[in-house]
């Protein structure tokens, strides 16, 4: 017989215990993943914007950095699987409805166009195959940048589930974010207009994106605020808030205020992905936020249904 809840048993929770799972992931190996994919995806957009536009140098620059970002977030995702000989297992499965699957497919697809984008720019050799590399890896890039965000908000994680319409467009201006932040380190001050004015835009729709998944979330909103993801998250607005001044007002002074500003947005972008990451975490481990989302969507409902009843 299945003792039922004793006094002094937590109402706001199966009985002390985590109604769910929290994920077994690194914050090293999967936030990580989430940056060093977004920096990638969102560096091949503005790569090819700087191709077209003759900013060559910039174009180069980002080009290598998408490259260095896809193999370093590959060997994060292949540290979390455990053995190299797990992710091309990944693979033999293709299977449009599920996140897991579309992101390794994905990886596998966007490495090739960004290794060829990086090396036909540094070479020289073969342009028009490296216009084509570069073109296919700007198409797949914002995919690859946000499909993490759809990833996370698959699972039963109240603070990623929750927010789960906001989260790829977080995710998306984040790493839009970081891709300026770095063409404001590695390339020269008469190209860095397009990726000052664009960490504008990211900031603007990360504060946007968050300010209304923190409505939506509700009491949940609170893995944001408090503990480790609090500290990350304020560090966050505050470093892409700085970042954002740096680049807009003096980023075109001087190569040491340009890479001071692109370095901010970089760790701010870097910070909002390891916050999401241990808000979701802490959401997991506290059985309240699962258990009072339920409760409210209960009440909501039972309302609803009894202002439909004819009098």
């Amino acid at each position: 017989m299945t003792p039922g809840p004793s006094t002094g048993t937590r109402t706001d929770s199966y009985y002390g215990r985590p109604v769910v799972k929290a994920p077994a992931w690194a914050p090293q190996d999967i936030a990580g993943y989430f940056f060093l994919g977004g920096l990638a995806g969102a560096g091949s957009v503005l790569a090819a914007g700087a191709h077209l536009t003759g900013r060559t140098t910039t174009a180069k620059a980002l080009k290598v950095s998408s490259l260095a970002a896809v193999g370093l977030s590959t060997a994060a995702l292949v540290h979390d699987l455990g053995r190299p000989s797990r992710f091309p297992h990944m693979l033999r499965v293709f299977k449009p409805t599920s996140p897991m699957s579309m992101g390794s497919w994905l990886l596998a697809t966007y490495g090739p166009a960004a290794g060829a984008a990086a090396l036909t720019a540094v070479t020289g050799r073969l342009p028009k195959a490296g216009a084509a590399a570069t073109a296919g890896a700007a198409v797949l890039g914002p995919l690859l940048a946000t499909y993490t965000a759809v990833l996370a908000a698959d699972t039963a994680v109240p603070a990623w589930h929750g927010a789960h319409r906001e989260l790829p467009y977080l995710f998306a201006a984040s790493a839009t974010a970081a891709a300026c932040g770095m063409a404001l380190v590695t390339g020269p001050l008469g190209e860095n207009t397009p990726a000052r004015y664009g960490a504008v835009l990211a900031a603007v729709g990360e504060d946007a994106a968050f300010r209304t998944a923190e409505r939506r979330l509700g009491s949940v909103a609170v893995t944001y605020r408090e503990g480790r993801a609090g500290t990350l998250m304020r560090a966050a607005r505050a470093l892409t808030a700085a970042g954002t001044a740096g680049a807009v007002l003096f980023g075109h002074r001087g190569r040491p205020a340009a890479v001071a500003a692109g370095l901010a947005l970089l760790a701010g972008s870097a910070c909002t992905r390891f916050g999401v990451f241990a808000a979701g975490i802490a959401s997991a481990e506290d059985p309240v936020h699962t258990v009072a989302p339920q409760r409210e969507a209960l009440e909501r409902r039972t309302a609803l249904s009894q202002r439909k009843e004819p009098a």
